[in-house]
This record gives C-alpha cells, structure tokens and sequence, in this order.
C-alpha cells in the first residue's frame, strides 16, 4: 500500500490539538493594527477551532498529522 501525500499547503496552515481537534490562526491581525483595541488583538492570538465538517476535510488533507 502506498503512502499517501500530505497536502504542504494545508500542512502549513493547520495542527491538530491532542484530542484531534484543527487548529487554524486567526484573521485580522496582519495590518491596520493601531485602529483595533488591545483586547480584541489579544483575543485573536488565540488559536481558532474548526468545525467538525472542515476538520474531517483536513484530515484527510493531513494523514499522518
């Protein structure tokens, strides 16, 4: 049975957490930052969870992750 290939770019937008859960950065928080408060900055740091039907296209996308 042949291996199956990773997809690099899903890879390197998304990890999974200990109990399998995706793990994806959040928006906003590239540009335009002096206009955004301090709080909602912090709060975007955070990792964001997918929901459960694009978590299992991505783990598919991901195999061995």
């Amino acid at each position: 049975m042949p291996k199956i290939k990773t997809s690099r770019s899903a890879a390197k937008r998304f990890t999974f957490s200990k109990t399998g859960k995706v793990k994806h950065k959040r928006t906003n928080l590239r540009h335009l930052l002096t206009s955004k408060n301090r709080g909602r900055k912090r709060g975007l740091r955070r990792p964001g969870i997918l929901n459960k039907t694009d978590s299992a296209t991505i783990h598919k996308m991901i195999p061995y992750g």
